[in-house]
């Protein structure tokens, strides 16, 4: 298994920042949601998923997940340029393993890429997750998502054998699980 170093508390400067979502922040994760999967994902998603998007039905969803998470470890984070949110990650633990937790979507939308949001987003999420006494993050991946693919190894984190494969209603998705080991910080330093 892979293990990354601890990841230091994060510091923003005034132009770009991680900080946890608030619920009026629900719409901009929606749009930000909604317009990568248009962009980066419209091969690969059934086209009624991004035909049938409901702005409203997924901004409700992600405001009741941040204002009454479903769990205490439950996480929603947003990156920031300047006071606009240009991406979005969230996080959970994992169900039968209470030292492991599990990234759900990292998105940043494609305007705003390679700007080192993703980095400061999984760099967050490690934080916290870290500070949870989470030792394992697990996230599932598009078996053909390449790009996510290259940059979740760039960041110290391999596929670990798993995979599944979604019911979608047109082609099925084949995902791989990924994972990285935190290191937990001694209490001495």
């Amino acid at each position: 298994m892979t293990s990354l170093p601890p990841f230091p508390r994060l510091t923003g400067s005034a132009d770009v920042s991680v900080r946890p979502a608030r619920p009026a922040d629900a719409a901009a994760i929606a749009r930000v949601q909604g317009t990568t999967w248009r962009t980066a994902y419209r091969a690969v998603l059934p086209a009624a998923v991004l035909d049938d998007w409901d702005a409203d039905g997924v901004t409700a969803s992600w405001a009741a997940a941040i204002a009454a998470p479903p769990t205490p470890r439950y996480r929603v984070l947003v990156a920031l340029e300047r006071d606009e949110v240009v991406g979005f990650a969230a996080v959970a633990p994992v169900e039968d393993d209470p030292a492991a937790a599990e990234l759900g979507p990292l998105l940043v939308e494609p305007r705003w890429g390679r700007r080192g949001h993703g980095s400061r987003l999984l760099a967050a999420v490690a934080d916290h997750a870290s500070a949870d006494g989470v030792v394992e993050l697990q996230a599932w991946l598009l078996e053909t998502d390449r790009v996510s693919a290259d940059f979740f190894e760039s960041a110290g984190w391999a596929a670990d054998g798993w995979a599944r494969t979604l019911e979608t209603g047109d082609e099925p998705l084949r995902e791989v699980r990924w994972h990285a080991a935190l290191e937990q910080e001694d209490e001495g330093r």
